[in-house]
């Protein structure tokens, strides 16, 4: 315990686990860039606009992949921080349930 009767380690785990989500959203937000352009197609109806549009959902395709994988990445982190955090966090609130069981017993023998 830290000063005052507050934790040392303190984690935000439903911000944590917004994160996580946050990054999935912007992942498949990404991965749609090519339906948004083609929704708009017909109403743009410039074929040098759509040729520049295919032209730049060709290329943000290679760089993509890479950002991706590193959002896929962070979340997966998010997410295993979060779970390991709880296991933790039950696992030593079980511990002392179990203490305070036996200073009870203790103390009721005495």
């Amino acid at each position: 315990m830290g000063q005052g009767g507050k934790s040392d380690l303190s984690i935000p785990l439903s911000q944590l686990e917004d994160y996580g989500r946050q990054l999935r959203s912007i992942k498949t937000r990404l991965n749609h860039t090519k339906k948004l352009f083609e929704q708009y197609r017909d109403d743009i109806g410039d074929g040098s606009v759509n040729n520049s549009l295919d032209d730049f959902e060709s290329n943000w395709e290679d760089g993509r992949e890479d950002i991706t994988q590193q959002l896929d990445a962070l979340a997966k982190m998010s997410d295993a921080v979060v779970r390991e955090f709880k296991k933790l966090d039950d696992k030593l609130a079980k511990q002392a349930d179990e203490g305070m069981k036996t200073e009870e017993k203790d103390s009721k023998s005495s």
